[in-house]
């Protein structure tokens, strides 16, 4: 099917499988353009909207799969689905507003950003890797505990780290106002106040939650990896790139 947006393949296109079982025509032309459904229904009731190179006055046409929309007599292009990694700096939120703190979507440059998913939230004060995209599914793998999708981060405390740490992250730990353990995680002690640890979950502070319950406390934190996907060494803080294919597949 071609559909037709105006201004390229950042748009969204979570419309894909509504289209497979057949979208309201006036909803399926507000999914792919900057236009609202009132605005769509004024290009309707103008014979500016054809479908199959018949002109459509209906706003309740069902639009199937293979289905080609025309609006002014252009092809509507169906937008691809957007996969990006972040690089998150520290100071910024993961989140779509906030009223005392800049966002990390305010550092992508494209439409519509208020509609991509966060994948895997992290503090202000955390920096690392963000996995952004529009795709609710590929997103709820990432977080959802059920996928088992690791999530490792390279920690740094004030105080030593024992070795009996490692054993401790495995077994869980009952955290402050939490009523079961958490499941466990691995901890790699890389240095007397450095440590490597991946989670399989994703609590509230949960690493400087785990590192409290051991009466240490976390200085730094930052995500290297989500999954397979590694943060890429190019990047700089605040910069981002889109996944490549392999990426996208293997969460």
């Amino acid at each position: 099917m071609t559909a037709c947006g105006q201004s390229g393949s950042y748009y969204i296109l979570d419309v894909l499988n509504d289209v497979q079982v057949h979208m309201r025509l006036d909803k399926y032309i507000a999914s792919v353009t900057d236009y609202s459904r009132k605005e769509v229904k004024r290009f309707l009731h103008a014979g500016e909207i054809s479908v199959n190179d018949e002109h459509e006055r209906n706003p309740a046409r069902k639009i199937a799969e293979d289905d080609q929309v025309c609006l002014q007599g252009v092809p509507l292009e169906a937008p691809r689905t957007r996969y990006l990694m972040l690089y998150k700096p520290e100071g910024l939120v993961c989140s779509t507003e906030d009223p005392t703190h800049p966002t990390v979507l305010e550092l992508l440059e494209m439409p519509r950003v208020e509609r991509l998913h966060i994948c895997g939230r992290l503090d202000v004060d955390t920096t690392g890797l963000v996995l952004l995209t529009d795709d609710g599914q590929w997103a709820h793998r990432v977080t959802s505990p059920n996928h088992k999708t690791g999530k490792v981060y390279h920690v740094t405390t004030v105080d030593p780290i024992a070795q009996s740490a490692v054993r401790k992250f495995a077994d869980g730990l009952m955290l402050n106002g939490e009523k079961e353990r958490t499941k466990p995680a691995e901890l790699e002690i890389l240095s007397e106040f450095e440590a490597r640890v991946c989670l399989h979950e994703g609590r509230y502070h949960q690493v400087k939650r785990m590192f409290a319950a051991l009466g240490n406390k976390v200085e730094a934190l930052h995500r290297e990896r989500i999954g397979a996907i590694e943060l890429d060494e190019m990047l700089e803080p605040g910069e981002y790139r889109e996944l490549t294919e392999a990426e996208v597949a293997s969460i």
